[in-house]
């Protein structure tokens, strides 16, 4: 019997290079430098516009105040005069006397002249009232608290004068031959009021008006206060 062709050992073939059978490595492609995907080297621009360089936040304003004790004081006082008043008009209407203290209310008022002096500490007392009660809705209070500069356009901060003062009082403490320092910090003035046990006083305050402005300007507050530094020897003991 004769043996068939083609069955002699096999020769190794290489595989045929198919789209399913071949590993080819891809090229990278850098889309930071091409634009089509996301760079993230650069900042994200979601959170808002890039900070205000410092010194060009500008001037702010005060903060406002709530006002919520006077606001409260004066809202349970109405709310107890109309209270009052709308209860004794549901009485007359349901057939009842008026109340004695608003007949007597309305003799005093149509029988008392008008340069009477309980009239005028009434007209007084009203107009002190309404007078402070404008002062308070056009001021905007919060005088304890500094506004700082605008760093960012969505951000209003600001500092209170007691973090200032001890900022303040640290950086002082700091200069060789100051003992104690006593600071009290307004919104156009910080007044510094230094005790220094050795070294000459004349040192020790060219020293720290050398030293305070830079400070204060560190806080990074709108309004920078001007530093008044007084420097004196410590008061003996006994």
């Amino acid at each position: 019997m004769s043996e068939p062709r083609g069955t002699g050992p096999a020769e190794p073939t290489e595989p045929p290079e198919s789209e399913e059978g071949t590993t080819q490595r891809l090229p990278v492609v850098d889309t930071s430098e091409t634009g089509d995907g996301p760079d993230r080297a650069a900042p994200a621009e979601a959170d808002g516009p890039p900070p205000a360089p410092d010194g060009e936040g500008g001037s702010e304003g005060r903060f406002w105040s709530a006002r919520r004790v006077p606001a409260g004081i004066v809202a349970l006082l109405l709310l107890g005069l109309a209270g009052l008043f709308l209860y004794d008009i549901a009485s007359v209407r349901a057939d009842r006397p008026v109340m004695s203290w608003r007949r007597e209310l309305a003799r005093q008022l149509a029988e008392r002249p008008l340069d009477d002096i309980w009239v005028l500490v009434g007209a007084g007392v009203a107009a002190a009232l309404g007078l402070w009660l404008l002062v308070l809705a056009a001021t905007p209070g919060l005088r304890a608290v500094l506004p700082m500069r605008r760093a960012h356009a969505d951000v209003h901060a600001g500092l209170h004068r007691d973090a200032a003062a001890s900022a303040l009082r640290d950086r002082a403490m700091e200069v060789s031959g100051v003992q104690s320092v006593d600071v009290r910090v307004r919104r156009t003035r910080a007044r510094v009021r230094a005790a220094s046990h050795f070294r000459e006083l004349d040192d020790v305050r060219t020293e720290l008006d050398a030293v305070l402005p830079d400070a204060v300007r560190g806080l990074g507050l709108s309004r920078p206060p001007a530093v008044s530094v007084r420097v004196r020897r410590p008061g003996r003991k006994g």
